[in-house]
């Protein structure tokens, strides 16, 4: 049974091959291109299998008029259900009351801890956040609401400095400079490694990424380049930790934004998923956000 590391991007898409206006047409990402055979994750690029990658473009629309949303897009990964139908379409940022209802009533995270997998969400959290959901202020977006509701506790600060978990920066420089705390600033590559070696102590090991997609509606393009190259470094340093042989990497999106930066709002296409590594055979149907909780639960249940 291979243990994976799922690496959720939020609001990525394959856009066109513009560099004055997708980030991935124009930024140095070798270690993608590596695993791609050389081409880059773009509109025109299809389905790829080299030795021990596959790539599959990704329907977030799920049949649904309107620009895919945060909420129904997560909800649908980490249930395997087409949750926008579901729910009458496309919601977010942050889960409604029947988005909500739907994540509560079970989910990956609930499914893997059921049988016994040991499972974590490896994002960090800095102190204000669990005072702000503690007096309401503030509410779970979808994947923190899955993890809580299976009984997946939420790493903190202390997580972060014991190398237990990262700040959704991969690196902590937002947590140094920004929220003034002490913690360990990794460089990219190094991050990856750190975030590897987390993620081996679990079956199933999810990273929540959503800076990405913040860039996508406020960034600029120069933004988007230095995003999307730190990120390829982390993924170097996952790899150069991951045991390719035995395990599996997951990289995933719920719906486009940061790959036109043309405008400030989400996209219709599709999304690109790599699966990297042992096990990846279980996905060779997948076409949509739905399946990728049901290739999690023939690995790992």
């Amino acid at each position: 049974m291979p243990r994976i590391l799922f690496l959720f991007l939020d609001g990525v898409g394959l856009g066109a091959d513009d560099p004055r206006r997708n980030p991935l047409a124009a930024a140095a990402i070798p270690t993608l291109q590596g695993k791609l055979g050389g081409e880059r994750p773009l509109a025109d690029t299809p389905r790829i299998e080299t030795s021990d990658t596959l790539f599959i473009p990704t329907d977030a629309g799920l049949g649904q008029p309107g620009l895919p949303q945060s909420a129904t897009g997560q909800a649908a990964i980490l249930t395997g259900r087409n949750i926008p139908a579901e729910v009458g379409g496309h919601w977010g940022p942050k889960p409604n009351a029947a988005v909500a209802s739907l994540l509560r009533a079970g989910s990956i995270f609930h499914d893997l801890r059921g049988a016994g997998r040991a499972t974590a969400l490896l994002s960090g959290y800095p102190q204000p956040y669990f005072d702000a959901i503690a007096s309401g202020r503030r509410s779970y977006s979808a994947i923190p609401l899955a993890a809580t509701a299976a009984g997946v506790a939420l790493a903190g600060e202390a997580d972060i400095r014991a190398g237990r978990a990262l700040g959704a920066d991969f690196t902590n420089a937002f947590w140094h400079s920004e929220l003034g705390t002490d913690v360990p600033v990794y460089e990219p590559r190094v991050a990856g490694r750190r975030l590897a070696q987390a993620a081996a102590e679990y079956d199933f090991a999810l990273f929540e990424h959503w800076i990405t997609d913040y860039v996508g509606h406020r960034g600029t393009l120069s933004d988007g380049i230095t995003i999307m190259e730190r990120f390829d470094q982390v993924l170097a340093g996952v790899l150069d930790v991951w045991d390719l042989a035995r395990d599996l990497v997951i990289v995933t999106s719920d719906h486009g934004n940061l790959e036109d930066l043309g405008h400030r709002h989400h996209t219709l296409n599709p999304v690109p998923t790599l699966l990297i590594g042992a096990g990846r055979e279980a996905f060779t149907d997948l076409a949509d956000l739905t399946g990728l909780a049901p290739g999690v639960r023939r690995l790992l249940l």
